[in-house]
């Protein structure tokens, strides 16, 4: 353990009652957690109780530090006997909110069991959480309540943030741990690791690309900025590459969403399509990137207002020119402004290349040549950035071992020889694993070939259900070329047209020849790039990086590269299968098994290990060799600098809390000999994002040092937080003016309020707010409804995403329906959020129709199916809180023993309280209703006449007149009972 998480328990454990503590992310909250359920299963004063986190990778790493048969967790699959139990042998366990929340209001557990409750993402804590409603539950004099954090811009998000959730919490003192904290920086600094910053500059289209998402991203903020409903300081740049920019705006744009234009809605989803498309550009390969915008090209082309924008058509232009690009057969390239019929366009391609102006001119001449798909396949600047530093790692190492033969020196135990590479998912990791073992010209054709393949069975799904085709008969695509016919008039449509059939072209052909070539002699080794290996060892940290490295390769070469995508088809085959082999039985990033002991071994077949033989036997011949490799997705839930104690880190996506963990890892072994590369590509956002995150972390923290030093926290006599609906004063001071208007100031009996609660509506804040209102909960498994107020009403609630849920699946029909038989008052309960509008839509998109996808229709056709169905409107949990109180005036209290039966038949298929049951056949009813004729207004009359189908079938039609009431309605029904069946006879 390091030495500040000893003071922060110190800190801690001074106040009985407990704290909240605030630690910057990646300084090992999970062990800081771990340690306090280690200091307290020692000490066995009681139970110690972890609320389970909503990040399950929180769960999973407190897990790992913490010793085997430590802790356990307390589910819904333990029965309610067992969980007693447990309870009370004073051990640690995990359990949710809403397990702790039922076995305390249905007195299973005593609260003076517990001694001791942890919260471990105190920043997701309010007034109404389910964690909240647990904590009030089950507080009692002995009771610490100890909160941690390691999001300090979630606790500064709202007004009075870190007081409101020490009132929650009930707990009064706040503990501040930043990384520029004294006791902190002095520990982590003490002996740091090895630093290297690697900058590489991006190649010519991803400047390009990302200047354009920029140019296009403060173009919308523009837009959002005159609306003059968000504050204008949050719409910056900067702060629309951060995930919590969209809840920003969605929390400041919610009250008055039915108010806005379909234009500002889409700017919102806009902002954040434009922040993936900065991130997926130094993450992803060129290909994998350009098959993402041809998706949103599909997907948002008629509604998204950035595609619409200025400099949009860059994106895609240069996101084009980094995969492919078409050239003539005679050599000429392709230029999209060809003729005089089309120079008064007003989106031209920006000429990459010098002989643009040449090819422009000769463009006119050469109509009637063919066009010709010319590959480039850009590959990414960190891939050959990578294998340099692994080529250095090595050498170093092999001096290193030289020199220890040479002087006798042991110091094997200092340095464990592995490398980790960190990467952000697993999609990189796999890729860059396929690069270091394989060539990364082989990774870009293999993700090239997916692409084609991709447009054929596109294509295919296109035609097959394409009616008349559009293109006139006898015009095909022959050997992979498509054949330009001459025009005068030649439109940029054409073009897009033929480029698209050159692309098709090619993807066919390669299929063809995935088809005849099953059985393929030797193919050639290819060149894993050799000729760009091989550089100086102490060039990478004073280097920029290296030089945009494309390929380019002549039309008269073209044959010969189709001829190489044959020859490795069978290969890259192999190689598909093999991945997908290890993507199954392997997990190549972040799925290593839980070592047991601190010095067992990871076992070879979860984690995937890579030693130099294997790296060298499929690279160049003039390739280096390479030490062995580890990659780690920065997104999985393993500690893994604790399991493989690696001696060089690659941090090829940074990322703040993983530079933290290496620092603590560091302060944890300072013996140990450890180098950081750090791979940022130079100018790109990729760099404002990382230096951004931690200017946000520490103006969050200096914000969270003001709060504290002006927080007023209210305690009781016994030193504990009041909370937040406590009153200082006594309630009863409010009615001594009226003692002799009382018969000598005799109080009141207040009846309390009771409510049958469903236990799967626990989920929801509903039973808090109701409980803080004085009501009596009681949990039970209802079959019919969620809310029993009374022997007569039945609730059942909804919110608005399960109302349109429900009306989808057809769920809200049957429980409407259900209720309607078992109970007198039936309810559905319409509840809004508090800080989101409360509409539906706005009053324009509201039309005068009745239309199967409008919701305020299917509401009025439920309505007009179950007369008897009330339908009540609430804003917030709070006004359905009173609206409960009023419903329940003057009504009884309901029975729990009684309200479990309702809806389940017993033992001999006899359901209680169903009046239709009884009288009826449900299914006769329901048949009855369905019949021509028959009507809301009339079906009960018949029911009435006779007594059953087979009866009204025999009935004349005066009987049936005087029943349906109309001579019309009776003839309709008479001649469907007595229409002629046909017949195959």
């Amino acid at each position: 353990m390091v030495q500040f998480h000893e003071l922060i328990i110190r800190d801690l454990l001074d106040d009985p009652n407990g704290g909240l503590v605030v630690v910057s992310s990646g300084l090992s909250l999970s062990k800081l957690i771990s340690s306090l359920v280690l200091l307290h299963s020692s000490s066995s004063k009681g139970t110690l109780l972890i609320l389970s986190p909503s990040n399950p990778r929180l769960k999973s790493l407190i897990v790992h530090h913490l010793p085997s048969a430590t802790i356990s967790e307390l589910s819904a699959d333990l029965p309610a006997q067992n969980r007693l139990a447990l309870y009370a042998s004073n051990s640690a366990f995990f359990v949710t909110p809403r397990i702790l929340t039922v076995d305390l209001l249905s007195r299973r557990l005593s609260p003076s069991l517990v001694s001791a409750l942890v919260v471990p993402s105190a920043h997701s804590l309010s007034e109404s959480s389910p964690d909240a409603f647990a904590v009030r539950l089950l507080l009692h004099r002995a009771l610490s309540v100890f909160a941690f954090s390691d999001r300090p811009h979630s606790m500064v998000s709202a007004f009075a943030k870190p007081e409101r959730t020490m009132k929650c919490l009930y707990v009064k003192k706040l503990h501040i741990w930043p990384r520029f904290h004294v006791n902190v920086a002095d520990e982590l600094e003490r002996d740091p690791p090895v630093v290297v910053d690697v900058r590489v500059p991006m190649t010519r289209a991803m400047v390009g690309i990302q200047k354009a998402v920029l140019e296009v991203m403060d173009a919308c903020l523009k837009e959002m900025r005159k609306t003059n409903k968000v504050d204008v300081e949050d719409l910056t740049v900067e702060n629309g590459l951060f995930k919590s920019f969209d809840e920003i705006v969605r929390h400041q744009l919610d009250p008055i969403w039915h108010t806005l234009g379909k234009k500002t809605k889409q700017l919102v989803s806009d902002l954040k399509t434009l922040r993936k498309l900065l991130d997926y550009l130094v993450r992803y390969d060129a290909v994998t990137y350009l098959k993402y915008l041809d998706t949103l090209r599909v997907s948002e082309s008629f509604r998204s207002v950035w595609i619409f924008a200025e400099s949009s058509y860059k994106i895609f232009e240069y996101a084009k020119k980094r995969v492919y690009r078409f050239v003539r057969s005679d050599g000429v390239k392709l230029v999209r402004a060809q003729g005089k019929s089309v120079t008064g366009k007003k989106r031209k391609s920006k000429g990459d290349d010098k002989n643009e102006e040449e090819a422009g001119g000769a463009s006119s001449s050469s109509l009637g040549s063919e066009l010709v798909l010319e590959e480039v396949l850009e590959e990414a600047p960190k891939w050959k950035l990578l294998r340099e530093i692994l080529e250095e790692i090595e050498e170093e190492r092999q001096k290193q071992a030289l020199s220890r033969e040479e002087l006798l020196v042991e110091a094997e135990e200092d340095d464990s020889g592995i490398v980790l590479v960190a990467c952000k998912d697993e999609h990189s990791c796999m890729q860059l694993e396929e690069c270091i073992l394989n060539s990364p010209k082989k990774v870009m054709r293999e993700e090239w070939e997916k692409y084609l393949l991709s447009k054929v069975e596109l294509r295919d799904v296109q035609t097959r259900y394409k009616k008349k085709p559009k293109d006139p008969k006898g015009f095909g695509i022959l050997d992979g070329v498509v054949h330009i016919t001459p025009a005068q008039n030649v439109e940029a449509s054409s073009i897009n047209k033929q480029e698209r059939d050159a692309l098709l072209a090619a993807a066919s052909e390669m299929r063809k020849q995935a088809k005849k070539d099953h059985v393929v002699d030797d193919p050639q080794p290819h060149d894993g790039g050799g000729k760009e290996k091989g550089k100086g060892k102490g060039k990478v940290r004073n280097k920029k990086g290296p030089a945009n490295f494309q390929r380019h390769p002549g039309s008269e070469n073209n044959n010969r590269i189709k001829e190489a995508a044959r020859n490795d088809k069978v290969e890259i085959a192999n190689s598909e299968n093999d991945g997908e082999k290890d993507e199954i039985n392997l997990v190549v990033a972040g799925g290593f098994c839980e070592s047991k002991s601190q010095g067992a071994s990871i076992d070879e077949s979860i984690l995937r290990k890579h030693t130099s033989q294997e790296l060298n036997s499929t690279g160049s011949r003039t390739a280096k060799p390479l030490p062995p490799v580890h990659f780690y997705a920065l997104e999985s839930d393993q500690p893994i600098l604790d399991i493989l104690k690696p001696s060089v880190i690659i941090v090829y996506h940074p990322d703040m809390t993983f530079v933290r963990e290496i620092e603590v890892y560091k302060a944890e072994n300072p013996s140990k000999k450890l180098k950081v590369y750090f791979l940022f590509y130079e100018d790109s956002t990729e760099v404002q994002k990382f230096e951004a995150s931690i200017r946000r972390e520490n103006g969050a923290f200096e914000s969270l040092i003001r709060q504290k030093s002006m927080m007023i926290i209210p305690v009781d006599q016994d030193g504990r937080c009041l909370g937040l609906n406590s009153s200082v004063e006594p309630q009863a001071s409010s009615s001594q003016n009226s003692i002799t208007r009382k018969a000598g100031g005799r109080k009141e009996i207040e009846k309390e309020m009771q409510i049958i609660v469903d236990m799967r509506e626990f989920m929801s804040s509903l039973p808090n707010v109701l409980h803080q209102k004085g009501m009596r909960i009681i949990p039970v498994t209802l079959e019919v409804g969620d809310y029993i107020l009374s022997p007569l009403i039945c609730v059942e609630r909804k919110s608005i995403q399960d109302l349109f849920m429900s009306f989808t699946s057809g769920r809200l029909y049957h429980q409407v329906e259900t209720m309607v038989r078992y109970y007198r008052i039936p309810v559905l309960l319409i509840e809004f959020s508090q800080d989101k509008s409360f509409s539906f839509q706005s009053a324009s998109d509201i039309g005068d129709d009745v239309t199967p996808n409008s919701i305020i229709s299917k509401l009025s056709l439920l309505a007009l199916h179950f007369p008897r169905l009330r339908i009540i409107w609430s804003r917030s949990l709070h006004a359905t809180a009173e609206i409960f109180a009023s419903l329940k005036a003057n009504q009884d209290e309901p029975d729990d023993t009684k309200a479990i039966r309702v809806g389940v038949p017993s033992e001999d298929g006899i359901v209680e309280d169903d009046v239709r049951a009884e009288n009826y056949n449900t299914s006769a009813i329901e048949f009855l209703r369905r019949l021509p004729g028959v009507t809301d207004s009339n079906y009960r009359a018949i029911m009435e006449g006779c007594n059953s189908l087979a009866e009204l079938a025999l009935l004349p039609v005066e009987r049936l007149a005087e029943l349906m009431g109309g001579q019309k309605a009776a003839r309709t029904l008479r001649e469907f009972l007595d229409a002629k069946y046909p017949t195959l006879l």
